[in-house]
């Protein structure tokens, strides 16, 4: 079975290299918009399923999609758009607890299972210029929440973190591991080296 990652993400891509699969990343051009009554837990989840209903999947393939959100108080904190709402997101989550949801759908020709991964973090105070600091030189723009867990602000003022590291990166690798294996998917050289 061919799998394909339906991501442009450079830590989805990474991540599931280091779980071992060989893959092709496919692009999927869908509105990522969402119904506004819909809870934040439900949010990637919906966005997932979306991208993956927009892909026809070949008898041979396996499709998997992803959607990261973060939450602050119930509000949701995308990409942010420039440096000013950046900065703004950093001070909100500054002193606080968040959480960050992150779900995938995969699907087969005859298949579709979607899960969602929740992750409280907790970070410490950070100044302003801490702030500035960051975004200056990391420049997030790409990022939920305007931070990466695996750079500088992760590593300096995370004080505290409950789930999974990698679904905050944006990728639940265990769950994706668990599923893929359950449709005979299994990393590159997994059936050889246990032979």
């Amino acid at each position: 079975m061919k799998l394909l990652l339906a991501s442009q993400s450079p830590r989805r891509k990474e991540l599931l290299a280091q779980l071992g699969y060989q893959f092709e990343t496919v692009s999927i051009d869908v509105d990522e918009s969402y119904p506004s009554d819909l809870l934040p837990e439900n949010i990637a989840e919906y966005v997932s399923n979306k991208k993956a209903n927009a892909f026809e999947v070949k008898s041979d393939e396996i499709l998997l999609t992803s959607d990261t959100i973060v939450a602050l108080d119930q509000k949701i904190l995308l990409k942010p758009k420039d440096e000013n709402e950046a900065f703004e997101m950093l001070k909100n989550l500054s002193g606080k607890k968040h959480q960050v949801y992150t779900a995938f759908t995969i699907k087969t020709k005859d298949s579709e299972i979607s899960k969602t991964s929740k992750t409280d973090v907790e970070f410490s105070e950070i100044s302003d210029d801490e702030i500035r600091f960051y975004i200056n030189h990391y420049r997030p723009f790409d990022k939920a929440g305007s931070y990466g867990i695996q750079e500088w602000l992760g590593m300096a003022k995370i004080k505290n973190i409950s789930g999974s590291f990698y679904s905050v990166m944006g990728f639940p690798v265990d769950l994706v591991y668990e599923e893929l294996k359950k449709l005979g998917c299994f990393p590159n050289n997994f059936q050889n080296s246990i032979l």
